[in-house]
């Protein structure tokens, strides 16, 4: 048994610890988890009889949703699947474990970060990582070639969770991705249009939509002197670019990677390059790069999605960026991630756009990712048949938290139920009529709510509708019922009128959609 003196100096020391941030006006977040760690401890103490506490807490890394958020949550869900729709996309499922095998080997350094499940006799499980693998699977399984699927589903990862900056352990994806073989660039452009309408539609704030291949990468790594054996560990260093300064990465390639300094250092020069089609004109030219043949095929195949994505009117967006990496195993062409830069911030410069380096404006974290993955379905198909692949998953969790703090910041208020009408009464014994009422409603398809009570007052059941954003009031009394008539109470105007019975579905319709 632990010492109790011990453990109740761990108390008051934890209480301060709370009692600070709380006064500091910490993140709920921040000021949860210290919360939780002194219930822990008070949990080891035990109630006065000695029993042990339960502890009232989420795991490390997930929570819960509120009526509230889950409004906010189902309204972003519904832009992003119709847009999803609108290109032509139909949904699957999957489970939310996977053999071991099937996600072994398929993240690079990420793979430490999955969960794995104990033995439960046979068969060696994980929780899903991402969406991407599993669909593979999905394909090669079930010998599909080509089809255009969205997926929203949570997945799971045994990462450090920063819920400030809207990283979970658990968290939700949504996928977008075409598999089958077509010609090239079309299908990645229709990606990246579906990232940019998404993120115009949710009026997140200015944002950025950077482009690679990695080929451009491989084709870098190899004329800067990096050897083959290292390229997908530079790479995963090259992607902490966003978070690290460059002399940081510069540092981890040379001293914990084991690259040459000077190989570094050519590295450097071609990761600072950001622009346009013209950056990958000029990169075609380049002495170094030309020398490589996968180089050049990832420079003609950008040149030729920037053709299209003019077409599809969304370039003042894109930026073509050597330094981003994605650091996923599984990627083979063309790679790109959206970020939001913060309010205010003016579109892409013209001398970004000419490739020219220009000021960076502040980032404030990945929303979408994405890109081109031709082999990982043949990874899984007995016979190695590969299905080409290209997709984008939108990072949903970020994009909660910035709708959440907008939410909070704005003072409007989030409705949690879609209830059109509240059925009340004005006097006592009337709750047979009010039922009799709510039940023609609900039959016609109304959103109507009734108060459990036998005879509520008039005054309660108008102040529920003003809380929970009912918008009308159906008003039943002696004499409406003489006359065949209802009183129709709108919340916000107060205004009543009285409409008959035969025609209220039809009013209450006219009225509820005009709003």
């Amino acid at each position: 048994m632990e010492d109790k003196a011990q453990i109740q100096e761990a108390i008051k020391t934890q209480g301060e610890v709370v009692r600070k941030l709380k006064s500091e006006k910490a993140s709920k977040e921040q000021i949860d988890e210290e919360v939780a760690k002194l219930l822990q401890l008070k949990a080891r103490l035990g109630g006065d009889d000695g029993k042990h506490q339960f502890v009232l807490k989420t795991a490390k890394g997930t929570r819960d949703y509120n009526p509230k958020q889950m409004a906010i949550r189902e309204k972003v869900f519904k832009t992003i699947v119709s847009c999803f729709k609108r290109h032509g996309a139909e949904t699957i499922d999957t489970p939310v474990f996977e053999l071991k095998e099937t996600l072994t080997g398929k993240y690079g350094e990420d793979s430490k970060l999955i969960y794995d499940l104990k033995d439960q006799g046979g068969e060696l499980l994980s929780l899903r990582y991402d969406l991407t693998v599993p669909f593979a699977r999905y394909l090669a399984m079930n010998k599909i070639t080509n089809i255009k699927r969205y997926h929203i589903a949570k997945v799971y990862r045994r990462d450090n969770p920063a819920m400030t900056r809207g990283r979970y352990r658990e968290f939700y994806q949504c996928d977008f991705d075409i598999a089958g073989q077509y010609d090239g660039m079309i299908p990645d452009a229709e990606c990246l249009k579906i990232v940019y309408e998404i993120l115009s539609e949710l009026n997140l704030g200015d944002f950025r939509i950077k482009v690679n291949d990695r080929r451009i990468l491989d084709g870098m790594f190899a004329v800067c002197g990096v050897p083959d054996d290292k390229f997908r560990t530079i790479c995963s260093t090259v992607d902490k670019l966003d978070k690290m300064s460059w002399e940081d990465v510069k540092k981890e390639m040379v001293n914990e990677k084991g690259l040459s300094e000077e190989a570094a250092d050519q590295i450097g020069e071609y990761v600072s390059m950001q622009g346009g089609m013209d950056l990958a004109e000029r990169l075609l030219q380049d002495q170094k790069m030309s020398q490589s043949k996968q180089a050049c095929a990832g420079l003609s195949d950008i040149k030729l999605l920037f053709s299209y994505l003019q077409l599809f009117q969304v370039t003042d967006k894109v930026v073509f960026d050597l330094s981003l990496a994605r650091g996923l195993d599984y990627y083979t062409g063309i790679i790109y991630e959206a970020v939001l830069t913060q309010a205010g911030v003016a579109p892409v410069p013209a001398e970004v756009q000419n490739g020219a380096p220009a000021e960076e404006s502040v980032s404030v974290g990945s929303v979408a990712g994405g890109g081109r993955y031709d082999g990982l379905v043949g990874m899984f198909d007995p016979k190695g048949r590969k299905v080409p692949c290209v997709g984008v998953s939108i990072g949903i969790e970020r994009i909660f938290s910035i709708m959440e703090q907008k939410a909070e910041a704005s003072a409007e208020k989030v409705r949690t139920t879609e209830v059109q009408i509240m059925v009340a009464s004005a006097q006592k014994n009337l709750l047979e009529e009010r039922l009799k009422l709510v039940t023609e409603l609900w039959n016609a398809g109304i959103k109507a709510e009734v108060m459990y009570k036998k005879n509520p007052k008039l005054l309660s059941q108008l102040q529920h509708c003003e809380e929970s954003g009912i918008p009308l009031v159906a008003i039943l009394g002696e004499q409406e019922l003489k006359d065949g008539v209802v009183k129709l109470r709108v919340v916000a105007t107060r205004e009543e009128v009285d409409i008959s019975r035969a025609d209220l579905i039809g009013e209450i319709r006219r009225r509820t959609s005009e709003a």
